[in-house]
């Protein structure tokens, strides 16, 4: 299937309104239709007025109750894939503000308990100090005190106990000279001393370690319903489950290769090190 990234995130009243068409002329009502699926008719009412994102899982059970035809079954699903994959655009995310960004990431954070990170170049704003941030926006033109102001206010995620956090970084994601040897080391210190935290698990992949396929993109993982992906141009979203799975597979590869606890630490320590 090909779609433009516009499309993207933009399908849910369609879908909603195509769902709700094929439950009618397959004469059946909602309360009948929520019977077939094991879900409530409350949320089946949800799914047809929009209120609700169903997921493809959602969508494969409710066509199969409604005795879809093939086409009408490929037609669906298609657009319930545009539904539940979203295109954050870096442009249009510039223009509407990088701190209003930071505000949608802490609201995924505080709706989350177990968030795992994959860093594959570059250290994530939860462990990053103040300089790192500085230069992390040091190429995109304009005032970043407000993005910066809660980039640092969103780290504060980190101490609540009720969450887990497992980050795994490459060695390139440690040893990339984003800022000077002095500030790196500073910086690398600082990822070392937040292993110590007892909800916060921090691996590290050194180079000599084969991990099979090559990772390509950093993504982040909330719990089982969303995993993030970000590129040099933008953030996909995926929430349809399988995308999710598949995320958490791969997560699950490369935390099977990375260094933890003291030899993480030991690791950590020796890049500071070099640094100075």
């Amino acid at each position: 299937m090909s779609f433009e990234p516009e499309e993207l995130g933009q399908s849910g009243e369609e879908l909603a309104a195509l769902l709700k068409e094929v439950r009618k002329r397959s004469g059946l009502t909602g309360t009948r239709i929520a019977a077939r699926c094991t879900m409530s008719q409350s949320k089946v009412s949800r799914i047809e007025n929009g209120k609700v994102r169903p997921s493809l899982v959602d969508v494969e059970q409710f066509l199969r109750a409604c005795d879809a035809p093939p086409a009408i079954v490929s037609q669906v699903m298609a657009l319930a894939r545009l539904a539940n994959t979203e295109w954050q655009g870096a442009r249009g995310m510039r223009r509407k503000g990088l701190d209003k960004k930071q505000l949608e990431l802490a609201g995924l954070e505080a709706t989350s308990t177990e968030l795992r990170y994959f860093l594959l170049s570059m250290i994530t704003g939860l462990l990053s100090t103040p300089e790192y941030i500085r230069a992390s926006l040091a190429h995109i033109p304009g005032d970043h005190s407000k993005t910066i102001a809660k980039k640092l206010e969103r780290q504060q995620v980190l101490y609540d106990r009720s969450k887990r956090f497992t980050f795994i970084l490459t060695e390139m994601a440690v040893r990339w000279p984003l800022v000077g040897p002095d500030a790196l080391a500073v910086q690398v210190d600082h990822i070392a001393s937040l292993t110590h935290l007892p909800n916060v698990r921090l691996g590290i992949i050194p180079l000599s370690v084969p991990t099979g396929p090559a990772p390509l993109n950093t993504f982040t993982i909330y719990d089982d319903r969303i995993a993030t992906v970000e590129l040099s141009s933008g953030v996909m979203v995926f929430r349809d489950p399988r995308d999710v799975m598949g995320h958490l597979e791969e997560f699950g590869s490369l935390e099977e290769r990375a260094l933890f606890g003291h030899d993480a630490r030991d690791f950590l320590g020796e890049c500071a090190n070099a640094l100075r």
